[in-house]
C-alpha cells in the first residue's frame, strides 16, 4: 500500500502541477492584458488559486515521497493536497485525476502499517 501511495501521490502532484501552471498563468494573463468581457474574466479568488497552484502539487509530491518511510505524515499531506486542489479548482474534467489520485493515495498511506510492527504509525 505504501508503494501505491507513493506512485499515486507523485502522479497526482505532476498532473496537479499542469493544472496549477494553467491556473496561475490564466490569472497572470488577465492581470497583464486585462479582461475581455464574456470571454476571459478574472476569477473571484485569484490569490487562493495562485497559492494553491504551488502548494497543492508540492504537498502531493512530498506526501507521496514520504509515504514509504512516514506513512501517516505522507497520508496527511496527500489528503491536504486533495482538499486544497478541490477547494481552489473544484472538481472538473481537469482536476478529477489529481484530486482522486491524491485522495486515494492519502487513504492508502494512512491505512498502511509496517508489517513487522504491532502499531501502524506510532
Amino acid at each position: 500500500m505504501r508503494n501505491a501511495a507513493l506512485v499515486l501521490g507523485v502522479i497526482a502532484g505532476l498532473i496537479g502541477m499542469i493544472v496549477g501552471f494553467f491556473g496561475f498563468g490564466y490569472i497572470e494573463a488577465i492581470e497583464h492584458f486585462g479582461e475581455i468581457e464574456g470571454i476571459a474574466e478574472q476569477v473571484e479568488n485569484a490569490d487562493l488559486i495562485q497559492v494553491m497552484s504551488i502548494v497543492a502539487p508540492m504537498l502531493a509530491i512530498a506526501g507521496g515521497a514520504m509515504a514509504r518511510a512516514r506513512a501517516l505524515w505522507g497520508g496527511l499531506l496527500l489528503l491536504a493536497s486533495a482538499a486544497g486542489m478541490y477547494y481552489a479548482f473544484g472538481f472538473n474534467v481537469f482536476t478529477m485525476f489529481p484530486v482522486a489520485f491524491a485522495g486515494v493515495a492519502g487513504v492508502l498511506a494512512i491505512a498502511a502499517g509496517k508489517p513487522d510492527e504491532p502499531k501502524a504509525h506510532f
